[in-house]
């Protein structure tokens, strides 16, 4: 089972890889530091490949079915009774996430979060090939602790500045941020929110997302978001017409 798990998730990586690269030409030209991520990750993703061993064949977790996922322990933006609910599944040293950030995500924020159409929420997903996407996360969640607005600003700076991650960079992000940085640097030390990571983690695997950035897009149903899968750093385009199509679905 862990075989065909495993193949699963990373026969996504290769499946967002794939659909960014696409969307991204297609959108604008890609800049020289751009386009070495991608590669690099690409490789990455490559070894992964090599280091599964054989397995019988399974089909990948397909973009665009329906799954029922959990809002997760994160804070949230947007009006809590937002009619639609958009969860991302992100990590924070992946070069895609970084792309739809830059150029999707604000724009997404303008249209649909702050007219109140949609709830945005944020999930962690940090992928085995980047060493620092787990630190990452955790430094975004010690932020919010002292503050749910600095959460969001410490994430942006965060994917911003994906190439640079580490101790000293976060400590720097929170001085940016005017963090108590002795509370921040404990919040770090102790690890604090590994667990709740590791469930955001799980949750993703059991909707069939094993790549970075996905998406759930729908409405609370019961303890969670039950809605449409979107897989990759999409143009805004696209996002637009499933949110639009959730929007007008009742």
């Amino acid at each position: 089972m862990r075989r065909v798990f495993m193949t699963a998730v990373v026969l996504t990586l290769v499946l967002g890889g794939v659909v960014a690269v696409s969307s991204w030409a297609a959108d604008e030209p890609m800049t020289k530091t751009q386009g070495d991520a991608i590669l690099d990750e690409l490789r990455q993703i490559k070894k992964l490949l090599e280091r599964q061993p054989a397995a019988p064949a399974a089909a990948g977790p397909r973009a665009d079915e329906r799954v029922k996922v959990s809002l997760g322990s994160t804070p949230s933006i947007g009006r809590s009774d937002a009619p639609i609910v958009m969860v991302e599944f992100t990590d924070y040293q992946c070069p895609f996430c970084q792309r739809f950030h830059l150029s999707v995500f604000e724009e997404l924020k303008k249209n649909y979060v702050d007219t109140g159409k949609i709830r945005y929420v944020s999930r962690d997903l940090p992928l085995p090939m980047h060493p620092n996407a787990m630190s990452a996360a955790v430094a975004a969640r010690c932020a919010g602790e002292q503050n749910k607005d600095k959460f969001w600003e410490m994430r942006h700076r965060l994917i911003v500045n994906a190439n640079q991650l580490g101790a000293e960079k976060y400590n720097a992000l929170a001085d940016e941020l005017n963090l108590d940085r002795a509370e921040f640097q404990a919040c770090l030390a102790k690890d604090k929110f590994k667990a709740q990571i590791e469930k955001d983690m799980t949750d993703a695997g059991l909707a069939g997302i094993g790549g970075t950035p996905s998406f759930v897009i729908g409405r609370i149903v019961g303890d969670g978001v039950e809605g449409v899968k979107v897989v990759g750093a999409q143009p805004f385009g696209v996002f637009d017409a499933k949110l639009k199509e959730a929007l007008a679905t009742r």
